[in-house]
């Protein structure tokens, strides 16, 4: 159940990017959302075992999907937050990454708006740049890439946009892929990709569990055979530049201020 009306205070929405993981990479204004929020909607990704000390008033309320299975439909969840909203509660609708990379926030934006309630974006840091970064590769680089793609994993593509990554050059960047990678890899073959592509596979970012597989076009299905969602993969010759840089993953992952002795 939702908390009851507080106050007779206006209620609104605040959509709030998660960032990758740990609690710490969210931003000020995420952190501040959070301490002020009658009610948490959170996805399982992003800093989810530190809301209750993140949002002490707080009542949460797990509407997290996996492939294939959402226990709660977008339309209900943003019904929900509307219904919240109005009886003047603050609404905080969590994501795992940005709002607005693959989170349909988007859609509760707009639902919002129709429904004539305040609502607010904070911008949360997207893995499709940090996770391959904690695993030692730049998304861009000089005289190597200067630009990227991002992808959504969760359907294949169509030939046109294979055709279209392909052909554009510089890195893709695949979230949530991993159900999809056989059939990415076959399409970019055919669309003229070349075999000797480098990939990396990074599975469970800015976690204890994190593990890189790195292969290239015509190897990495079979050596990705083990790997699993939650994983970004990045498909590029920058994937070539984490092994030039003489430092083990855990380094990057590491605030240098905080690390052990």
């Amino acid at each position: 159940m939702l908390p009851t009306r507080r106050t007779r205070r206006s209620g609104h929405i605040t959509l709030v990017g998660g960032g990758p993981g740990p609690a710490d990479l969210l931003t000020l204004r995420a952190a501040k959302a959070l301490a002020a929020a009658d009610v948490v909607y959170f996805d399982r990704l992003g800093p989810t075992e530190d809301l209750a000390a993140l949002a002490p008033r707080a009542t949460f309320v797990d509407v997290g999907k996996t492939p294939g299975h959402h226990k709660v439909a977008q339309e209900e969840i943003t019904a929900r937050m509307i219904d919240g909203a109005r009886n003047g509660l603050h609404v905080v609708r969590l994501k795992g990454g940005d709002p607005f990379v693959f989170g349909r926030g988007g859609e509760e934006m707009a639902g919002a708006v129709a429904a004539r309630i305040p609502v607010t974006v904070v911008p949360g840091i997207s893995s499709a740049i940090s996770v391959p970064g904690a695993a030692g590769i730049p998304v861009t680089h000089r005289n190597v890439s200067h630009l990227f793609t991002v992808v959504s994993g969760h359907a294949p593509l169509a030939a046109h946009e294979y055709t279209h990554l392909a052909g554009l050059g510089g890195t893709i960047v695949v979230l949530m892929g991993i159900g999809t990678l056989p059939a990415l890899i076959a399409g970019l073959r055919l669309a003229g990709l070349a075999n000797v592509t480098p990939i990396a596979v990074v599975e469970n970012g800015f976690s204890h569990a994190q593990r890189t597989t790195t292969a290239t076009l015509d190897s990495i299905v079979d050596a990705s055979s083990t790997c699993r969602n939650p994983a970004v993969i990045v498909i590029g010759d920058v994937v070539n530049l984490a092994g030039g840089n003489d430092l083990a993953i855990p380094n990057f992952l590491a605030d240098a201020g905080l690390q052990s002795a």
